[in-house]
């Protein structure tokens, strides 16, 4: 196992969330939907300076989009960061952020898609984050059972998930620290200071909107640099928006071969990622995944 992992402190009543669009450009009438939400649990959300605005394909600009996560990550007055939505974006301001005090009073950052980037950022630093809902998942209502999941870790609970197994399934059972994200925002990471794929991970990736034959091209590349193999276990979640190609009927089919020879649990249609039902999971914490033959897997946070 790594080195322990900076657990930011737990949300108390009257903390104020930060929410702010590192990334691409949302609608206010997405980030106005999720804000009584927040209230309901007894947290004031404050919307970033930037965090409506639009720029190009982003949000804002650079400075712009760094001025908000930086504003949000250093002051003691927020308690946690929302990212309001995804996109492309957050890859341009890694460096900046980096440079910050992250780890002196560390803050929950909650999102996933493009957000990867960041969670990879603050994996860098020893620090927990959560690949969860954003604004678009928190306007589905405070009792969604996603939701009700993510309050429950910014309150300081450490879950625990049962999910229906997958005939594509590679039973075992593993113990390590959970990495992961969106793989096509992953892979760009490989060889640079937010690389996150460390040899004793348990891996969960997802993605969107990207062919099958691109997701086996960095398949290959994990193979190829010996990645894959040293993984602990590996979560498949859910990669949509793609169609059949000539080889391959599924994505799912697709990581059956290119995961044929691995030697380690390997859970498959789990739900992480862009769609409806998309459970939040606490980045580099230490986790067990049980992948079994009941009909039923697990994934269990320790402290």
């Amino acid at each position: 196992m790594s080195s322990p992992v900076l657990f930011p402190a737990p949300l108390q009543p009257g903390d104020k969330i930060a929410i702010v669009s590192p990334a691409g450009p949302v609608k206010a009438s997405v980030v106005e939907a999720s804000l009584p939400v927040l209230r309901s649990q007894g947290w004031v959300p404050v919307v970033m300076p930037h965090a409506l605005g639009k720029n190009g394909h982003y949000s804002g600009t650079d400075d712009e989009r760094f001025a908000d996560l930086a504003e949000a990550l250093t002051n003691d007055e927020y308690k946690a960061i929302l990212c309001a939505r995804g996109g492309y974006g957050a890859v341009h301001i890694l460096d900046r952020l980096s440079a910050l005090p992250l780890a002196n009073k560390p803050k929950w950052l909650i999102g996933f898609s493009d957000i990867s980037a960041l969670h990879a950022l603050l994996s860098s630093k020893g620090i927990a984050s959560i690949h969860a809902p954003m604004c678009a998942g928190l306007g589905l209502g405070a009792d969604y059972e996603d939701n009700k999941s993510l309050f429950g870790i910014l309150r300081g609970e450490r879950p625990a998930y049962i999910f229906d197994s997958h005939p594509y399934d590679k039973q075992g059972i593993a113990t390590g620290t959970l990495r992961g994200g969106n793989l096509a925002v992953l892979a760009e990471l490989i060889n640079t200071p937010y690389d996150i794929l460390k040899p004793d991970t348990i891996l969960f990736l997802e993605d969107v909107s990207e062919p099958i034959y691109k997701i086996e091209r960095i398949f290959y590349q994990l193979r190829l640099s010996g990645v894959l193999k040293n993984l602990r276990g590996l979560i498949v979640g859910q990669f949509t928006e793609y169609k059949p190609d000539d080889s391959y009927e599924s994505m799912e089919d697709m990581i059956r071969d290119m995961t044929a020879d691995c030697r380690f649990p390997i859970a498959f249609n789990v739900p992480v990622g862009h769609v409806d039902h998309n459970i939040p999971l606490i980045e580099s914490a230490p986790v067990t995944l049980k992948v079994s033959p009941s009909g039923k897997n697990s994934i269990i946070f320790h402290r």
